[in-house]
């Protein structure tokens, strides 16, 4: 009988957090020059980041509701939906995710290693680290064209490191991901128009149905 894939808690994201965190620091101190604190200095002054990074995700947040029911329907959406249900979504579990997502990945990525490697091998090395995420399992039209997202995003992320801050970055990563990890909690749990059932719902009567394994 197939088994229900066991829930990624938020306990192991902050792990996974912190594990980045330590990386960011051993990188900085190792390959960085002095003052390594200068990663954290660059662009506008904090007050002025951190006005930014709470404008943008507002206008996101904005954006998505407006657009939330446009984009459940393309099967990319649903493909994602899918991929995130193994993480465990409730009560407030999407924000400190997305947080802990924000902090780590922007600290490692473009405090850490975009100042040795680059935007561009810096966005190379981010597409790959999403691969199991996202389930980039094969090479299709899906596969490509999330690649290219999120390789583009990076790519933006990192020039707005550069140009506006190291802290701006993470507030929009963050706020991005809260925005994605709350539109596919209602994906997942909110019943389709094809079958009247949720993506969680049919994915138990689809264990339940499935033969058992030899």
């Amino acid at each position: 009988m197939k088994t229900e894939v066991a829930k990624v808690s938020l306990r192991q994201q902050l792990v996974i957090c912190v594990v980045f965190c330590t990386l960011s620091v051993l990188v900085i101190l190792l390959f960085h020059r002095k003052p390594y604190v200068s990663v954290f200095l660059l662009g506008l002054p904090l007050l002025y980041q951190i006005s930014l990074g709470i404008a943008f995700g507002a206008i996101y947040w904005v954006v998505s509701r407006l657009g939330s029911s446009f984009i459940a329907r393309r099967k990319a959406a649903q493909h994602i939906a899918e991929s995130y249900n193994r993480l465990d979504l409730g009560g407030w579990n999407p924000l400190w995710i997305a947080v802990a997502a924000g902090v780590g990945e922007e600290l490692l990525f473009r405090g850490a290693l975009q100042p040795l490697l680059g935007i561009w091998a810096t966005s190379v090395v981010f597409v790959l680290f999403h691969i199991r995420a996202y389930r980039f399992n094969t090479l299709s039209k899906r596969v490509l064209l999330q690649s290219v997202s999120i390789f583009t995003i990076s790519v933006v992320l990192g020039y707005v490191a550069i140009y506006v801050g190291l802290v701006t970055a993470m507030i929009v990563h963050a706020a991005m991901d809260a925005v994605a990890l709350y539109v596919v909690r209602r994906m997942v749990h909110a019943p389709t128009a094809a079958g009247g059932q949720s993506l969680v719902k049919a994915d138990a009567q689809e264990a339940r149905l499935a033969p058992p394994r030899p």
